[in-house]
């Protein structure tokens, strides 16, 4: 499995495939409800960032799957 972490680690056909996916998911949500059944999502932002933070977690929950994290880097040992 890889990791979606810089996106200058995919080639353009990656890239195309991802996009058609995601409008294929956009087109068919339906389709998709369950896909990340019994997956995890971890967050870890260390900034504040609530848009962003609940787009991921709806986009998970959308997609069947959980979501574990923290939106407060000072609520956790990080600050260590």
């Amino acid at each position: 499995m890889r990791h979606l972490i810089d996106i200058l680690d995919f080639s353009k056909e990656e890239i195309d495939k991802l996009c058609a996916t995601a409008n294929d998911i956009i087109a068919h949500p339906d389709l998709f409800s369950e896909s990340c059944k019994g997956k995890i999502l971890g967050t870890l932002f260390f900034e504040p960032s609530t848009r962003t933070r609940l787009s991921f977690v709806s986009a998970m929950m959308s997609l069947g799957g959980n979501v574990l994290g923290f939106s407060d880097s000072g609520s956790s040992s990080v600050t260590k």
